[in-house]
């Protein structure tokens, strides 16, 4: 037995493109903004993005600072010249060490990825802002699901298109638009700090994770998941307790009911009037 996480690729695309049409479509605007990171996942967005809206309604922004690795500053630019990507180039370093200096208390290297990640949050937003047009994020589901992105930094945007899909289903996807392999098998990280790697920050790797994500998804008890995995029930009872602990970074914050209807809570959507 072995928890399945294969998927049509062909209708997902489709799925997603149309999706991104509508979405920009209904908000008034025409582009997206994108963050590019020389990553898989961001690389996967600005095609998909392409295909549904054409090379002018999708602007990419590259904004490195002195953690970025070489390798993620070498595959953004294969990824612009390969698929005739727009692209912006900013260094944020300066900025980085000016917030630095201005924190009230000294922050941790944890502490300065989550700036790095907000301050480039701002950045995407004021250049949408300037170009009427909206902010694509590439989180995908795994990442989403247990809580490994930063609130309202890269997890601050208008849509995620390829967030309801698992890190190993993005390697796949990505083999399918015919990414350049180097990019599909280099370790992901997200570059905020030397030497980081994701799998090591999680303690497991992506293979594993998303089956465990999906056992839960499909509701199956932690010590069959623990078995067909081929991993301590302790570990799945780990990711379990870090999708529940990350809950409220997946919604919108909370508010005391007190009015008949509540934003966020039950005032429906799309709004009815009555």
């Amino acid at each position: 037995m072995d928890i399945d996480l294969s998927i049509n690729l062909q209708e997902t695309t489709v799925i997603i493109k149309d999706f991104i049409k509508t979405y920009v479509k209904n908000s008034g605007c025409k582009s997206v903004i994108i963050g590019l990171s020389g990553g898989v996942d961001s690389a996967v967005t600005a095609i998909l993005c392409k295909e549904a809206l054409g090379k002018k309604n999708v602007k990419c922004v590259f904004l490195p600072d002195e953690t970025t690795p070489k390798l993620d500053i070498k595959h953004q630019n294969l990824i612009v010249k390969k698929y005739d990507l727009k692209c912006e180039l900013k260094d944020i370093t300066s900025i980085v060490k000016q917030i630095n200096k201005s924190c009230i208390l000294k922050p941790d290297k944890y502490a300065l990825a989550n700036v790095k990640a907000r301050l480039r949050m701002i950045l995407l937003f004021e250049y949408a802002n300037m170009t009427k047009s909206i902010v694509c994020g590439t989180s995908n589901k795994s990442e989403i699901l247990v809580g490994y992105f930063t609130k309202y930094g890269d997890g601050g945007v208008d849509i995620m298109p390829i967030g309801d899909l698992y890190k190993t289903q993005i390697w796949e996807l990505a083999k399918f638009l015919k990414l350049p392999n180097e990019i599909v098998t280099k370790p992901p990280t997200a570059g905020l700090w030397e030497n980081q790697l994701d799998e090591e920050e999680l303690k497991i790797s992506y293979n594993e994770l998303d089956k465990i994500l999906a056992g839960l998804e499909k509701k199956i008890n932690a010590a069959d998941i623990a078995s067909i995995v081929g991993v301590k029930k302790s570990d799945v009872i780990r990711i379990q307790d870090m999708r529940i602990k990350s809950q409220h970074k997946r919604r919108s914050p909370l508010i005391p009911k007190i009015g008949l209807r509540t934003p966020g809570l039950d005032w429906r959507v799309p709004i009815q009037e009555g």
